[in-house]
C-alpha cells in the first residue's frame, strides 16, 4: 500500500505547532488537531518564560500566525480524535468536529456577538483561569488562531433552556451564528501520527489542607494570568478576594507532586517557573515580598541555576527549605504559614499563596491512542525507550513533549522537531506528494513618493500600560511620508496582519513601519505579511517601543511616550529611503555532515539516512558511541544493558546504511560555505577529503570534569562517579561509601547544574545497596536533582537505606586521609552537630564540561559558544537546536549537560531541522548584503582581510583589482563597509543615507 504524505499532529500547543511547521517545511501535509477552540496550549496563557523572561505570547504569536497561514498546515480546531486504525504509512483516523454554532468560514472574529450576549461578564473565562468573566459566545483570546467565535453549549441560554432571544444573531453582520449546527464526524487518511497532547495542571481542589476554596489561594496558572499584562488585572498584582494590592506572596512547591497521595513524580518545571513568577512580580513591584518554600530547588536546565541565584541575590527573593503541610486562614483575607528553618519555628502571614502544581497526562486525549496500541507508563504518560525516546509502542505513532513525561518548552520544541523527523523518515517515499506551493501576489509598483503605513502596537498592557499608544499613533500620522497610521491591541495577531495587508491595498502603501516589540522575534512575521500584501519584504522597518521604551521606562509613562514618538520618527525616516531588494535563490546540496559519533550524532545521522539524505558521520575516535561507553546516570543494570544493546544495533545500522558514511579517527580541519552549500575539509587516515553538504549538525558531546579538590588524584580511594562504576567490586567491600554532590559545580567558577550527576549518584548508590545491603552509603548533597519520572529512583534509594545528608554551599564537606581510609566531615544545617564519617571510598559527583575541541570547531564554523564552552542556540525557547547561522544545528551535550535519551531527542530534532533545508531544491538567500560600487574600489583588499565569512574577495578586472561580494556567503554584518577606505561598499538595507536619516530624525 502506498504511503500517505500527510501526518496527523494531535495537540496544538507549542510542540504540536513546531511539529506541524517542520513537517510542512519538509515536504509533508500536516493536520494539526486541537480539542480547544484555538491553538497555543498552555504557553499562550503564560506571562513570561524562563530563564530569559521573554513575553510568552510575544514569542509564540508569530508561530501561531505562521501555522495559521501555512499552505501545508490544516488546523482542525475544536475537534477530538475518536479512533485510529490501519498501519504505519496508511492510517485512517476518525474525528469528531464539535459544533461551534458559528459558521467557521463566515466569522470575522469581530466580537460583536459577545458584546450583546445577555450573559456578557457572567461566565468564568477559562483563558484567564476563571479570574475574569466572558459571555456565552466568545473568541477565546485576542491572538487566537483561528480567530473564530464559538458558543459555549454548557452556558448558552438558547442551547440549555431554549429561552434566549439570541441578540447575537442580529449583531452578527456576517450572518455567522448558526444554532442548527451539529457535531460532524470526519474520516481522514494519514501516513503517521504525532502525539503532542501535552499535559494539564494538577487540580488544587484535591489539596484540602491548602484551602483551595479561598480566593487568595491560587494555582500557578492563575498567578500567571494575574501577572500578565493581558490578564484580568492588567499585570497588577492584586488579591483576587478584594482587588487590593498584594504585599506578601508565598510559593509552595511540589503541591500535588512528589507525594504518594497525589502524583509521586516530579513535574520538572515547577521550581524554575516559581522563580520566574517571583522575579517578574518583583519587577512589577519591588516592595512585594516573595517567599518560596521548597524541598529541593530543581533548577537543572540550561541557565536555570544562574537564574535562581540571581533571583535570590538581586531580587531578594527568599528561599526556605521546608515542605509546608498546610496553611491556615487567619481572617477573611490573610493566609498564615508556619514553618521551620535553622533558626527555629516561625509563622508568617501572606496575602496570596501560590501553589506550584505539577503536570499530569491528558488521559481523555490519550485513550483513543491506547485503543490503537500505544502503551502508557504507570503514571499515564506515553511509554517510550531511552534509545528511541520519540517512538511509541505502536508503529508509525510518535510522541513529543509532556505527552511522554513532564517537560519544559525547549525540550518540548526539540522533541517536536524530532517527532517530525521520525514521521518524515517513515514517509520519505511520499515526501512532496501532498504539498502546495505558497503563491505570492506580484510586487506592487513603488511609485514616486514614499507612502508609509505605521502600525502601533499596545501589546495588551505590555506597551499600552506605559506608553500612550493613541498619542503615538496620532503623532505618526503627521510625519512626512506617512499615508496611514493605526493602533492595534496585538499587531502580531492574525487579524492585525490581515489589516496590514488590507491597508497596503486600501491606502496604496509602499512601505510599512511597525512600532511594537523586538525585531529579533517578529521581523520575519511582518516581512512575510507585507510580502503577502504585495510589497517587497525589505520595505519594512520596526521600532522597538517595548524593550527600548515601555519595559525600561515603566515608571515614567510621559517620558516613555515621548521616547516612543522619537523611535517611530526615526523608523519612518529610515523607511522613506528603503528600496526593494532581490533575494538570490541558492541551490541545495542534498547531503548532511554530522560532527560527533556519540548518542546525539548517531541518532541524527540515522534519522537523516532513513530519510534518504546522504550523510557523513564524523567521529574522532576509532569507534562510534562517545559517552554511551561511560553512562551511569539514572539507569538500572537492566535498563543499561538494553540501552547498550540498542546503541550497538544503531551503530550496526549506520555502518550498513547506503546513505550514511561513517568516518572514524577523523577531524575537520577546514570549513567554508553557506546554507545549502557548505564545504568541510576532513582529515582521516592521513588523507584529506572535501565534503560538499547542505547542512551541518554539531554533536561533539561533553566530558566529566576532573576535580582538584577532596584529595582527588592524591588518594586512590577518591574517584569520580564514572570511576566508581569502573571499580564497582571495590565499592562493595569498602564498608562505607560516601558520595559528595556538586563538586566544583554550582559555584561562581562553574555556576551551572550538570543535570546528570545526582542521577548517576543515585543509580550507583542503589546498585551498591542491592549488591551489598551491609555497605553503608551516604550521599552528601545540596539539592537532589531527581527531576521528572526519576523521582522514583530517589525513592528507591531511600528505601534501600541510602543516607542523605545536606550541606550548604558556603560550608562544603571536608575530607582528609585517616589510618583506616578517609574521614569526611559535614556540618549539615539539618543536624545539631557536625557529622563525621569514616569512609572506605569517596565518589565525587563532578560536572559535565564542554569538550575542548568544541570551541575550536565553533570558531571554525562561526557559531557562538558561551563562557563555559557550551554552544549557544538561536533562541533558548523556540529554536533550541538551531544556530543563528542558517543551515547549522546543534545537539547533545555540546549544548548543555543532559541524559542519553535527551541527547538522542536533540539529535533526532537536529536531523528534523536539517531536513527542512535538505528537502528543498533551493532556499532563498538574504537580500540585505554588502554591495561594492566597483568604480570607487581601489582593490586594497582591506575588506577581504576583514570578512570573517570569506564573502568578499579581490579579483583582477581590466588591468586593476576590484572587490566582489559572494552574496550567498554574506551575512550582512557590515564589517567590510566599515573597513573600506574608499567608501565603495554599501550595506543594502542599511545605507549611510538611511542611518543618517535616523540620526537627523532623533536630533530634530
Amino acid at each position: 500500500m502506498a504511503k500517505k504524505g500527510s501526518v496527523l499532529v494531535i495537540g496544538g500547543g507549542v510542540g504540536g505547532i513546531q511539529a506541524a511547521l517542520d513537517l510542512a517545511e519538509s515536504g509533508f501535509r500536516a493536520l494539526l488537531l486541537e480539542s480547544a477552540p484555538s491553538i497555543g496550549g498552555i504557553m499562550a496563557m503564560l506571562d513570561k518564560t524562563f530563564p530569559t523572561n521573554d513575553c510568552s505570547m510575544c514569542i509564540l504569536s508569530p508561530k501561531l500566525v505562521e501555522a495559521g497561514q501555512h499552505p501545508n498546515i490544516e488546523i482542525l480546531s475544536y475537534t477530538d480524535l475518536e479512533s485510529i486504525s490501519g498501519e504505519p504509512g496508511a492510517f485512517t483516523v476518525a474525528l469528531n468536529r464539535k459544533a461551534r454554532y458559528v459558521d467557521f468560514d463566515k466569522c470575522t472574529g469581530c466580537g460583536a456577538c459577545s458584546e450583546v450576549c445577555v450573559l456578557e461578564g457572567r461566565i468564568p473565562d477559562t483563558f484567564n483561569a476563571g479570574l475574569s468573566k466572558r459571555s456565552a459566545v466568545y473568541v477565546p483570546f485576542a491572538q487566537a488562531v483561528p480567530r473564530v467565535a464559538l458558543v459555549d453549549p454548557s452556558t448558552c441560554l438558547r442551547l440549555t433552556k431554549g429561552k434566549c432571544k439570541s441578540p447575537c444573531i442580529e449583531a452578527c453582520q456576517a450572518a455567522a451564528i448558526d444554532f442548527d449546527q451539529k457535531d460532524e464526524k470526519v474520516t481522514l487518511d494519514v501516513g503517521a501520527v504525532i502525539v503532542s497532547s501535552g499535559a494539564e495542571a494538577y487540580d488544587i481542589s484535591n489539596l484540602a489542607a491548602f484551602h483551595p476554596e479561598h480566593p487568595n489561594v491560587v494555582a500557578s496558572l492563575e498567578l500567571e494570568r494575574i501577572m500578565c499584562a493581558s490578564g484580568p488585572s492588567a499585570g497588577r498584582i492584586l488579591k483576587p478576594s478584594d482587588g487590593e494590592h498584594a504585599r506578601r506572596i508565598a510559593f509552595i512547591q511540589c503541591a500535588g507532586s512528589r507525594d504518594q497521595k497525589h502524583n509521586p513524580y516530579c513535574s520538572s518545571v515547577c521550581c524554575t517557573y516559581a522563580v520566574k513568577e517571583a522575579t517578574v512580580i518583583k519587577e512589577h513591584d519591588p516592595d512585594i515580598d516573595c517567599h518560596i518554600f521548597h524541598i529541593d530547588m530543581r533548577t537543572f536546565g540550561k541557565g536555570f541555576e544562574q537564574f535562581r541565584t540571581r533571583a535570590e541575590a538581586e531580587y531578594g527573593i527568599r528561599f526556605t527549605r521546608f515542605k509546608v503541610p498546610a496553611i491556615t486562614v487567619k481572617d477573611s483575607d490573610t493566609l498564615s504559614i508556619t514553618y521551620q528553618d535553622s533558626e527555629g519555628w516561625h509563622t508568617e502571614d501572606f496575602d496570596i499563596v501560590a501553589l506550584s502544581v505539577g503536570l499530569k497526562p491528558r488521559a481523555q486525549a490519550l485513550q483513543p491512542l491506547v485503543d490503537a496500541g500505544v502503551s502508557l507508563d504507570e503514571f499515564g504518560f506515553v511509554e517510550t525507550t531511552d534509545a528511541d525516546p520519540i517512538d511509541t509502542t505502536a508503529g508509525g505513532v510518535f510522541a513529543c513533549g509532556s505527552a511522554s513525561g513532564p517537560k519544559d518548552i525547549p525540550e518540548t520544541v526539540a522533541q517536536a522537531s524530532g517527532a517530525a523527523a521520525r514521521a518524515g523518515s517513515l514517509l520519505a517515499e511520499a515526501r512532496g506528494s501532498m504539498v502546495a506551493k505558497k503563491e505570492y501576489p506580484a510586487e506592487r509598483e513603488m511609485g514616486l513618493e514614499p507612502r508609509v503605513g505605521v502600525f502601533v502596537c499596545s501589546c495588551g498592557k505590555n506597551i499600552g500600560g506605559v506608553v500612550d499608544v493613541e498619542a503615538v499613533t496620532e503623532y505618526a500620522s503627521g510625519l512626512p511620508g506617512v499615508a496611514y497610521a493605526e493602533s492595534n491591541i496585538y499587531t502580531c495577531s492574525g487579524e492585525s496582519c490581515d489589516r496590514i495587508k488590507e491597508a497596503i491595498a486600501a491606502h496604496d502603501l509602499n512601505r510599512v513601519v511597525v512600532a511594537a516589540c523586538t525585531p529579533r522575534t517578529h521581523e520575519p512575521l511582518f516581512r512575510e505579511t507585507i510580502r503577502e500584501g504585495g510589497l517587497n519584504r525589505y520595505l519594512f522597518d520596526m521600532a522597538n517601543i517595548r524593550d527600548q521604551c515601555s519595559w525600561v521606562h515603566s515608571g515614567e509613562p510621559a517620558l516613555a511616550t515621548t521616547k516612543a514618538r522619537d523611535l517611530v520618527r526615526m523608523s519612518v525616516a529610515r523607511a522613506r529611503l528603503l528600496e526593494p531588494l532581490p533575494q538570490m535563490p541558492v541551490n541545495v546540496t542534498h547531503a548532511a555532515l554530522v560532527i560527533g559519533g556519540g548518542p546525539a550524532g548517531m541518532a541524527a545521522a540515522r534519522e537523516l539516512g532513513r530519510s534518504g539524505f546522504s550523510t557523513f558521520l564524523l567521529e574522532r575516535e576509532e569507534k562510534l558511541g562517545g559517552g554511551i561507553h561511560h553512562v551511569t546516570e539514572g539507569y538500572s543494570s537492566e535498563r543499561l544493558d538494553a540501552l547498550t544493546s540498542d546503541f550497538e544495533a544503531m551503530a550496526a545500522e549506520l555502518e550498513k546504511s547506503p546513505d550514511v558514511e561513517v568516518i572514524t579517527g577523523a577531524r575537520m580541519v577546514g570549513f567554508s560555505g553557506y546554507i545549502g552549500n557548505f564545504n568541510a575539509v576532513v582529515e582521516a587516515g592521513g588523507e584529506r577529503r572535501n565534503l560538499e553538504v547542505g547542512a551541518v549538525i554539531l554533536a561533539t558531546g561533553g566530558m566529566e570534569h576532573q576535580p582538584t579538590s577532596y584529595l582527588f588524584g592524591q588518594s586512590d580511594r577518591v574517584v569520580t562517579q564514572t570511576g566508581l562504576q569502573a571499580r564497582f567490586p571495590e565499592a562493595l567491600s569498602a564498608g562505607t561509601v560516601v558520595m559528595i554532590q556538586c563538586v566544583e559545580s554550582r559555584y561562581p567558577e562553574r555556576p551551572y547544574c550538570s543535570r546528570v550527576c545526582c542521577l548517576s549518584a543515585l543509580n550507583n548508590a542503589v546498585a551498591i545497596k542491592e549488591a551489598s545491603p551491609g555497605t553503608h552509603v551516604y550521599i552528601i548533597y545540596r539539592d537532589i536533582m531527581a527531576y521528572g519520572l526519576y523521582e522514583d529512583l530517589y525513592r528507591r534509594a531511600r528505601e534501600a537505606g541510602v543516607l542523605f545528608v545536606r550541606y550548604d554551599r558556603e560550608d562544603p564537606p571536608k575530607v582528609e586521609e585517616s589510618p583506616g581510609g578517609l574521614t569526611v566531615r559535614v556540618d549539615s544545617p539539618d543536624l545539631p552537630v557536625e557529622l563525621e564519617i569514616e569512609a572506605g571510598m569517596l565518589a565525587l559527583s563532578c560536572p559535565v564540561v564542554a569538550d575542548p575541541e568544541t570551541r575550536a570547531l565553533a570558531e571554525m564554523l562561526k557559531v557562538p559558544a558561551d563562557e563555559y564552552g557550551f554552544l549557544l542556540e538561536a533562541h533558548v525557547k523556540l529554536r533550541p537546536v538551531d544556530f543563528a547561522t542558517a543551515g547549522i544545528f546543534l545537539a547533545g551535550m555540546c549544548h548543555s549537560p543532559k541524559l542519553v535519551e535527551e541527547a538522542v531527542s536533540q539529535g533526532v530534532a537536529a536531523a528534523g531541522r536539517a531536513a527542512t533545508i535538505l528537502s528543498k531544491e533551493q532556499v532563498m538567500g538574504e537580500g540585505a548584503v554588502a554591495h561594492v560600487e566597483e568604480r570607487f574600489c581601489r582593490g586594497c583588499g582591506e575588506c577581504e582581510e576583514t570578512c570573517e565569512f570569506s564573502a568578499v574577495a579581490v579579483y583582477p578586472e581590466d588591468g586593476r583589482l576590484v572587490a566582489r561580494v559572494n552574496e550567498a556567503l554574506c551575512v550582512g554584518c557590515g564589517m567590510c563597509s566599515v573597513a573600506c577606505w574608499s567608501n565603495a561598499i554599501t550595506m543594502r538595507n542599511f545605507t549611510d543615507e538611511q542611518i543618517e536619516a535616523m540620526i537627523d530624525a532623533v536630533r530634530s
